[in-house]
């Protein structure tokens, strides 16, 4: 018998199967092969049709099913993961009224920041812990203000993975989770954020029905069994935003526990019991999976634009064949990489900076002495003293690391990236190889099995390794002051 796992990425749908008795993985697939079309009619829009993502679902289960010879009726249950923030807007028919605003789009920046000054800083920290900034709610006043029949079409909005719950059941619905990452979620009143709905002039009927993030949501009907191949009556058992669920996947949930991954962007997802909006202009706060208004778990969300992008690009233009290379040549530089320093943020403005965009700087190079390896050495170590950067900015919030997990993606294969970091925080980093769609898949037994099962599936299946602190943290602490003296001189 199985779990399956989804996780609707803006980039491609992964469809996982897991054991129900051992939470092992069996496989995951991806659909489409290659990349989802995103549509930018304009500079800074990003849109994607949700009913791509629903047909590349039922492609990708399809695939799975057959790639390893599995019955419909042996798939007991799903859980779902999906990119943050997108609006999906649908009429009384449940079809949407239009393209639905991904994570990544930036239309809605100046609304929301209009919308913290008139409601007010301390207001928003208190009942948000964030700025309405770019999130769900203001997107939707967007569309309000701009495209006004559409809006008079629309009946409910739902998070991309709202909608997939609802293309297999016909029911709509959503959780906690899920509204706080739009900013409709009121931690101070445990309610649906009506002081932000009723600014933006938006009608609370717009929400969903609210069920827990874990246990029977729906179930697979008629018409989602014959789309997706799925038997009817399937149970949906788990949902929650991408971030999140892979914290969730490296079995992080309680005050303490941190969360990084080192893709294209990077992040630090640290939870903790406090309901603290302090950083709230540079930290993301959002209800973990496993929030309550009895027992608080937040996850606060540190961004780094800039993080696997500028090796890649590094990659594309140096004279180098591959990762491991440029991971070779970085080994034979000295910690510090010999006064380079790379900063690292070119990917457009960084929250965490206030959202400044700063751009790619590369300093202190002598063009007699240092070569291709300082630069991949720098660049290593430049993207390490970002993480490091942002957890001084999460530690002057409230936040205690005291385990610290990461997947074994790019950045964290390599022993400079993940001793430096690990050093400098003095603390363990334990690697795991596990993915977001495996995650989700493991999440549809946490009602049945409960949270300490679920940790034995990973700690018996993911383990890579843990980095430990080396012992010459001196060193490090040198080469991270030297760097962060040149981040300063920029962004003041």
């Amino acid at each position: 018998m199985y779990y399956l796992g989804l996780d609707i990425g803006s980039s491609s749908i992964k469809v996982a199967l897991v054991e129900v008795a051992t939470g092992k993985s069996v496989g995951v697939v991806q659909e489409p092969e290659t990349e989802m079309e995103m549509l930018a009619l304009k500079n800074g829009w990003a849109e994607q049709d949700p009913k791509e993502w629903w047909g590349y679902i039922c492609q990708g289960i399809k695939k799975i099913k057959q790639k390893f010879a599995v019955d419909q009726d042996q798939i007991k249950g799903v859980g779902i993961a999906y990119q943050m923030h997108g609006l999906v807007l649908v009429d009384k028919q449940g079809e949407p009224v239009r393209k639905s605003i991904i994570w990544c789009d930036s239309r809605a920046v100046e609304i929301g920041r209009k919308a913290y000054g008139d409601i007010g800083e301390d207001n928003c920290k208190a009942h948000l812990l964030n700025s309405p900034a770019n999130f769900t709610a203001s997107k939707l006043k967007w569309v309000k203000e701009n495209e006004p029949e559409l809006y008079k079409m629309a009946d409910k909005l739902m998070l991309p993975g709202d909608y997939i719950a609802f293309r297999f059941s016909n029911v709509i619905n959503t959780t906690i989770s899920g509204l706080s990452e739009g900013i409709l979620w009121d931690f101070k009143e445990d309610a649906v954020a009506d002081l932000l709905l009723e600014h933006y002039g938006i009608p609370k009927s717009f929400i969903p029905d609210i069920v827990d993030t874990f246990g029977l949501q729906s179930k697979v009907d008629a018409k989602g069994a014959q789309e997706s191949g799925l038997a009817v009556g399937t149970p949906i058992l788990y949902r929650a935003g991408d971030q999140p669920n892979n914290a969730l996947a490296l079995n992080v949930f309680n005050p303490g526990e941190v969360a990084a991954t080192g893709g294209t962007s990077g992040v630090v997802y640290a939870v903790t019991d406090s309901l603290s909006g302090k950083e709230s202009t540079r930290v993301n706060n959002f209800a973990h999976v496993n929030y309550s208004k009895q027992n608080p778990r937040v996850g606060k969300l540190l961004n780094i634009n800039g993080a696997g992008i500028q090796y890649r690009w590094l990659l594309n233009n140096l004279d180098v064949d591959s990762y491991e290379e440029m991971n070779s040549l970085a080994s034979e530089i000295p910690v510090g990489s010999d006064g380079v320093c790379l900063i690292p943020f070119g990917n457009g403005a960084e929250r965490m900076l206030n959202n400044k965009d700063i751009g790619t700087r590369l300093v202190n190079i002598n063009l007699n002495n240092h070569t291709k390896a300082h630069v991949c050495r720098a660049a290593l170590e430049g993207i390490a003293f970002s993480f490091v950067y942002g957890m001084e900015i999460l530690k002057s919030d409230g936040i205690t690391i005291e385990v610290m997990r990461a997947g074994n993606d790019n950045l964290f294969r390599s022993e400079i990236f993940s001793d430096t970091i690990s050093t400098l925080v003095s603390q363990d980093i334990e690697i795991y190889n596990t993915t977001g769609a495996i995650g989700a898949a493991r999440a549809a037994g946490i009602n049945e099995g409960g949270f300490e099962k679920f940790g034995t599936y990973i700690t018996n299946n993911d383990h890579v390794k843990t980095f430990k602190p080396l012992g010459d943290r001196s060193t490090y602490q040198r080469a991270y002051e030297n760097w962060k003296k040149e981040l300063e001189l920029i962004i003041k």
